[in-house]
């Protein structure tokens, strides 16, 4: 669409509520641009973010260099260079991404009050045999949150996941998850003290039931919004992302929003940002160009991610990369909840196993999401299925560690939902032979991988897969356990099932951009007014490296793009 009229005008347009939108919105500011508008497609603001862990992966950050962390960038792309496939980033992105994601963190925490983050000190890069790999301290996540700082705008805030709250109530770290998840030497005075925190703020009960200290993403998306809010920087919900609108020099002057069921033409006299995420619910685009078997079902992204930013910038000449990506992770679809869980922490704890309709293993279940749901589908054929997967496991294991939704010893079986039963979703057995019979599964087949199982938990040596060979393995594994506290028994029964599918947090393929965020034509031409960042861009840590990969790119680009539309070249 060209120029015609404008029923609404701002120097900056950033779509999308996210980490990266908000990062904009807060870097534009500070930058010299005041005059910002941050729309938001759902109802709710802050996305997938939200629903994340919240980690943010950025070597030689402040936080990691205050704890005395030793680290270096040519390690970090050192590092790199082995982990992502030669040729599938440009190196002058990789550069960009190392170089300034510290200058990004440094900004945000001189420029604004709440914008603070604690070092991982103790996660993994999640290939830590690979060279400049380090075992903590390349990641970060948001400090604990009191959201009664923002009013009343914490109601229009997006609810963590499920899977982050304890009762469904009470938000805890990733620090306090790896915990409370294997039950490690402290666990009960850590969920002690979080529930003690939750029960005597007695007044916050008054205006919700959910703890008012939040954690993980939505401290993130809480502590940015704050900022934005203290800045009086707009915020439109139900607001979404029609189509762009150029000049007759191709430049992007502003957009089409549809607010409120009505759509309206919005200038944006400096830039337009897209920050929408990606097309994980966009069924037709996961068909177009995910492998298969793919399903938006499976996907723990944000339910407005169908693509809409990319398919905008793609209307206007944008070039898209990597769309046969996603952050893969198996999920966990329990009947009767919004959102599937991601099967992170579980699939790795000693004496589970998951394997597919044959009874066969398929990778090393310790290994990080991304790396093990990528295994599945270089797996998965029609000779060797791999869709759907079971995570099998006996009494002991039910009962002590949190299992996907099951949350050990305080939900006996006679508080597992029928329908969890009769959907498919969850079985039980008191063989294993006959655990293999309730879900068609090869009895012969699960019964030879549950006695090499067995072998290995008490070798401490996984023949097959190598299974709790590396730091990041034993991260969510049971220190209690020797020798290798990824691997245990599969014995004495009752014995349990539940169903994994292939799912993700998001795609990670998206529009091309550079090392200004600027959107790139297939000429590798940029876009005059048009710039993106987080899952509506092409990925710049595929392979996923560490824990925050998404984060970290979506932020520091965000901030790359800010110093472009403001003509600052460092800060």
């Amino acid at each position: 669409m060209s120029e015609e009229r404008w029923d609404h005008s701002v120097d900056v347009l950033v779509v999308g509520s996210g980490n990266g939108g908000m990062t904009s919105a807060l870097c534009n500011y500070e930058m010299g641009t005041r005059d910002v508008l941050v729309i938001e497609k759902g109802d709710t603001y802050g996305g997938t973010s939200c629903l994340s862990g919240g980690g943010v992966w950025i070597p030689c950050n402040r936080y990691a260099k205050a704890e005395g962390a030793a680290d270096s960038i040519d390690e970090a792309r050192t590092y790199l260079g082995k982990v992502i496939p030669d040729g599938m980033v440009p190196q002058p992105l990789i550069d960009t991404y190392l170089e300034n994601g510290p200058k990004m963190v440094d900004f945000l925490h001189e420029r604004t009050e709440h914008v603070r983050y604690e070092s991982l000190a103790h996660y993994p890069d999640y290939y830590s045999l690979e060279p400049g790999a380090r075992h903590g301290h390349r990641s970060m996540e948001p400090a604990r949150f009191d959201m009664s700082q923002m009013g009343d705008d914490w109601k229009k805030m997006a609810p963590s996941h499920q899977m982050m709250l304890v009762l469904g109530r009470i938000c805890f770290t990733q620090v306090e998850a790896a915990i409370l998840a294997s039950r490690s030497p402290g666990w009960f005075w850590v969920g002690f003290k979080l529930m003690l925190r939750w029960i005597i703020d007695l007044p916050w009960h008054f205006k919700s039931l959910t703890s008012r200290f939040i954690a993980c993403g939505r401290a993130g998306i809480g502590r940015l919004r704050l900022e934005m809010i203290k800045r009086g920087l707009p915020l439109w919900l139900n607001s979404a992302l029609e189509e762009l609108i150029t000049d007759d020099q191709g430049r992007v002057i502003g957009a089409v929003v549809r607010r409120d069921g009505k759509s309206m033409r919005v200038q944006a006299n400096k830039g337009v940002v897209i920050a929408s995420g990606g097309f994980e619910h966009n069924q037709a685009m996961r068909e177009q160009y995910l492998p298969a078997p793919t399903n938006e079902a499976w996907s723990s992204g944000a339910k407005t991610n169908t693509g809409d930013g990319i398919l905008a910038g793609q209307a206007v000449g944008g070039a898209i990369g990597l769309m046969n990506t996603a952050w893969w992770t198996g999920t966990v679809s329990v009947p009767g909840e919004e959102n599937p869980r991601l099967s992170i922490m579980d699939k790795g704890m000693p004496g589970t196993v998951l394997v597919n309709q044959q009874g066969k293993r398929i990778a090393n279940e310790s290994m990080n999401y991304y790396a093990y749901q990528s295994a599945v589908y270089d797996f998965h054929s029609d000779e060797t299925p791999a869709v759907p997967a079971y995570m099998i496991f006996a009494k002991h294991v039910r009962d002590t560690y949190y299992m996907g939704p099951l949350m050990g010893n305080l939900q006996p079986d006679f508080a597992v939902p029928n329908a969890w039963y009769e959907d498919g979703f969850f079985k039980k057995a008191e063989t294993i032979r006959e655990l293999a019979g309730l879900t068609g599964i090869d009895p012969d087949g699960l019964e030879d991988t549950v006695s090499r199982m067995n072998q290995y938990g008490a070798s401490g040596v996984d023949e097959e897969f190598h299974r709790g060979e590396t730091e990041s393995d034993r991260y969510y594994g049971d220190q209690r356990v020797q020798p290798n506290p990824c691997l245990g028994p599969i014995a004495d029964g009752p014995f349990y099932a539940m169903r994994v599918d292939p799912g993700d947090f998001g795609t990670s393929g998206g529009l091309e951009f550079n090392t200004d965020a600027q959107v790139l034509k297939d000429d590798g031409s940029a876009i005059d007014g048009l710039y993106v960042c987080g899952n509506s861009a092409r990925a710049v840590l595929p392979g996923y490296p560490g824990p925050g990969s998404t984060l970290g790119p979506a932020m520091t680009f965000a901030y790359q793009s800010a110093k472009h539309i403001n003509g600052v070249s460092d800060s």
